[in-house]
């Protein structure tokens, strides 16, 4: 072989090289390219469901929501945004107030021991009976239930005062009232089932519609804040004249029949 032919060939083997790098280098890039794309892709793609994410998580929730809802005010209610309800006998003197919240455990435990004798002096005509609901125990223990109950209460409102009064009975009841942390009144079918041992209330498609829709949620929403702009700091809270009812001590509402019979009559005196 001469040595042209030898320059020859190891020139075309170079330019073989050349060409096979130039290639390499070309694919080198373009899967660069690849990658850089696809990273872009993901960064977008993450950055949008954290946007979705905080989207969502800004949203305001039902509830936010039901404060700018239609206020529909159940029927036996008076006053601003009707959330007076004063119920008994026009003849009765004085109005017992009471504050409540409905999942609230001290307040079961009133109504169970209590409740029967002041239904028996209400109907007596000894006294009238105000309502003054709270939901402050949603915030506290997070949850619904005291505000979805409070709604409930004003569908049974709607119907008659003898269906809110034997509702919030039987909401308090020892078969019914579930421990507070359980947040159960939140579910419009427990509410409803608790309703249907009221005579006037079960099978009443009007006011099972009015749970589940929740007409009055508006309603219990204005409800709260009146006991919240009341001063009144714990339930069951009892007052009369504007004088708060206590047993032994000066401090707690009275929670046995004794105390409240004793308490009660010195306040009708009063």
């Amino acid at each position: 072989m001469s040595k042209r032919n030898t320059q020859a060939a190891k020139t075309a083997a170079r330019e073989r090289l050349r060409i096979e790098r130039e290639k390499q280098a070309k694919r080198a890039k373009a899967k660069r390219q690849i990658i850089v794309a696809a990273s872009a892709v993901g960064v977008l793609a993450a950055a949008g469901g954290i946007g979705y994410a905080v989207v969502q998580a800004n949203k305001p929730s039902y509830w936010e929501e039901a404060k700018t809802a239609k206020l529909v005010e159940p029927a036996n209610t008076s006053g601003k945004n009707g959330t007076t309800v004063v119920l008994g006998k026009a003849s009765a003197k004085k109005t017992l107030v009471m504050y409540e919240d409905p999942r609230c455990p001290v307040c079961a435990q009133f109504e169970q021991t209590v409740g029967a004798t002041v239904t028996k002096d209400f109907d007596a005509g000894k006294f009238k009976i105000q309502y003054v609901g709270a939901t402050f125990l949603d915030r506290s223990l997070t949850g619904e239930g005291s505000k979805n109950a409070l709604s409930a209460l004003g569908a049974a409102l709607n119907v008659s005062p003898e269906a809110f009064l034997e509702y919030k009975t039987a909401m308090y009841s020892a078969k019914w009232h579930p421990d507070e942390t359980t947040d159960k009144f939140k579910d419009d079918a427990y509410l409803i089932k608790v309703a249907d041992t009221v005579k006037e209330l079960k099978g009443n498609t009007a006011f099972q519609d009015a749970v589940k829709n929740g007409t009055y949620d508006r309603w219990a929403l204005e409800m709260s804040k009146t006991f919240d702009a009341s001063g009144v700091s714990g339930t069951p809270t009892l007052k009369m004249d504007g004088k708060t009812l206590t047993g032994p001590g000066g401090k707690n509402a009275p929670m046995t029949v004794a105390d409240f019979t004793t308490a009660i009559t010195a306040a009708l005196k009063g």
